[in-house]
């Protein structure tokens, strides 16, 4: 039957091409973006997961900074530790100097002194982002020695989200501790006092003893008790280097730890992007074929419109 009221050719036509163009734009869309979902009305639980592991990817890029920050404090104070034990290595070539009898101590003395003050310089210098782990004064309000740094991100199952931190404890690192109740607080390798009878670092930190930043060989002479309160001080002087090597190899594990983490968290945020690429990006090589394809079939649907809505003027014929 042929009809001027339904048209059935051009409505199957129309709906073709309509459902053409829907899909020509979805494509559009995609190739434009990048985005295979690009909003949550185009897959509500995979653009959930990708939001959620995009704010994550935020927060261990923050972590890495944070990372670097502590490689470089723990760098500083590294540094500092092994110019003070250049230092020291050479206040104790001079003690031993010093213990050859007729020797002019006083000169010798105002040698150490210098390098004394070199020591105290050094420390003084090795703040990085205003923090200092090598010059401190633990009687201060709100001290702590135990120095921490944001070293991760974790997101549970549950959802649930935690900070990991990695903390050095620079108690054994301090060189100089401006403390008032140093019996109680503690003091650093060179300000602390060493036992003048043996060179062994005081127990009681209170009284007594010689410090590595306060040695004074200038009035001794070459009496027998003197001579041995002489190789006394180069005891303790060494033990301070001792302590000091320690130190320094305590930083150089934490630094490895620090950049090991800091690797880890590089190669887990490309995980995490490559993760969320596959959820959320285009293919763009299908996408290319799929647009070449909706348009030609975009340009067959105009046709058959053309055609089924042409079809009505037949019924003109009939009447002439």
């Amino acid at each position: 039957m042929s009809s001027i009221m339904t048209n059935a050719s051009a409505m199957t036509a129309l709906k073709t091409l309509q459902a053409t163009n829907k899909a020509l734009e979805t494509t559009q869309a995609r190739i434009s973006t990048g985005y295979r979902v690009s909003e949550a009305s185009d897959n509500a639980a995979y653009w959930s997961i990708a939001t959620t592991m995009r704010s994550d990817n935020k927060s261990l890029s923050t972590v890495q900074d944070a990372l670097g920050l502590g490689a470089a404090k723990i760098d500083t104070a590294y540094t500092g530790i092994k110019a003070a034990i250049d230092v020291v290595d050479e206040i104790k070539a001079k003690l031993v100097a010093a213990r050859e009898p007729g020797v002019d101590r006083a000169k010798i003395q105002s040698e150490i002194t210098a390098l004394q003050g070199q020591l105290t310089s050094n420390a003084a210098a090795s703040t990085f982002s205003g923090e200092n782990w090598l010059s401190v004064d633990s009687s201060a309000t709100g001290y702590n020695a135990s120095k921490t740094m944001v070293s991760s991100f974790t997101r549970a199952a549950d959802g649930s989200v935690s900070v990991g931190t990695i903390a050095v404890d620079t108690s054994s690192i301090k060189l100089f501790d401006a403390a008032t109740d140093a019996a109680a607080a503690g003091t650093g390798i060179l300000d602390g006092r060493y036992d003048a009878a043996t060179g062994l670092i005081l127990a009681d930190q209170s009284a007594g003893g010689f410090t590595v930043a306060s040695l004074d060989i200038s009035a001794l002479t070459n009496s027998s008790a003197d001579l041995t309160t002489l190789e006394n001080y180069i005891s303790g002087v060494d033990n301070a280097i001792g302590l000091m090597t320690t130190a320094a190899s305590d930083l150089g594990a934490a630094k490895k730890r620090v950049d090991l983490q800091m690797e880890f968290t590089s190669n887990l945020m490309d995980t995490i992007d490559r993760g969320v690429g596959t959820l959320v990006d285009a293919d763009m090589n299908k996408e290319s074929t799929r647009l070449q394809a909706l348009q030609v079939q975009q340009q067959l649907g105009i046709q058959a419109l053309s055609i089924a809505n042409g079809n009505s003027q037949t019924i003109l014929s009939l009447f002439r």
